[in-house]
């Protein structure tokens, strides 16, 4: 049995998520379509790039990550759907939301998370003097996009921008020496109303995973306020580097955090981040017992 990821290139978690199976997964992996026997479709949205021979003779295993129905593409999930074998998902709620538009099998099983890159760093002191923090700085962190690429300037409502600001707005109010510590692409919309509000932040853009792990363990708080997610995977990121994070109910969210670290924008007060809980959720995907998870499904498929 030979698996075949196809590609993306976006410098994001798939990418990174590809990189890992094939370090990791060497013995029942190639990097040749035509010498697999199954195809992982792992970024559905470039689908269409994979050949339609291989598509019709080869095994299929499509995984998707979240669906924001207003702008649902139903015509090109039932074309997708028909080379489809089975579905992978990443969380229960993406589960749920697939089940209505296909009667075929659907795994949920959160992506892993590669422990080697992301780890709990003790030492924060220097890492605060490293980046030009202060001891007493309350630093809250986010590292996911929330503008739209089609303008850079509309917020990209899935992932709650909205919500974030007024949630640091509301928090900026009780602590004066909070500081936004922002990561990623795509985060004009947040940093126009940061400086609106005369909020200090600062902005690390596209870094690599070194700093970005450190960055992490800087925060004393990470927030999640998206409406729609298929992970995020900085909840497994955040909770594998014990970085404290409250986060709404999307996702992965209550499959890790503690109930009471989800919250709504109704009782964000009373959230509190349990960091052991997270920590010890978390354990269970890293590698290699993550990765191997989703032997299953293959074997499944390949016998099938």
């Amino acid at each position: 049995m030979k698996i075949y990821l196809n590609k993306v290139n976006e410098s994001w978690i798939i990418d990174r998520v590809r990189k890992d199976w094939y370090n990791h997964k060497k013995q029942i992996s190639t990097r040749f379509i035509r010498n697999s026997d199954i195809i992982w479709i792992i970024s559905p949205w470039v689908w269409k790039t994979i050949p339609k021979k291989y598509m019709i003779n080869k095994k299929i295993l499509c995984s998707y990550y979240h669906f924001d129905f207003e702008n649902f593409d139903s015509s090109d999930f039932d074309e997708l759907d028909q080379y489809v074998d089975q579905y992978h998902v990443i969380s229960k709620k993406t589960k749920e939301d697939l089940s209505k538009l296909t009667n075929k099998k659907i795994t949920s099983i959160p992506f892993w998370i590669n422990q080697e890159i992301f780890f709990n760093i003790q030492d924060k002191k220097n890492l605060r003097n490293k980046y030009g923090f202060q001891d007493n700085d309350f630093l809250v962190g986010s590292f996911q996009r929330d503008t739209e690429s089609s303008d850079l300037q509309s917020p990209k409502l899935i992932k709650g921008p909205d919500i974030f600001i007024e949630l640091i707005d509301e928090l900026y109010m009780n602590k004066p020496n909070l500081k936004v510590v922002l990561s990623g692409n795509n985060r004009q919309y947040v940093i126009s109303k940061l400086e609106n509000l005369d909020i200090p932040y600062k902005y690390f853009e596209m870094i690599n995973l070194n700093k970005l792990n450190e960055l992490y363990n800087l925060l004393d708080l990470y927030l999640v306020t998206s409406r729609i997610e298929g992970g995020p995977q900085a909840i497994l990121e955040s909770s594998i580097t014990k970085t404290p994070i409250l986060s709404t109910d999307v996702g992965v969210a209550s499959e890790i955090l503690h109930k009471d670290s989800i919250y709504d924008i109704n009782n964000f007060s009373t959230a509190k981040p349990n960091v052991d809980y997270a920590f010890q959720s978390s354990r269970e995907f890293t590698i290699p017992i993550g990765l191997n998870k989703f032997d299953k499904i293959f074997k499944d498929i390949h016998e099938s």
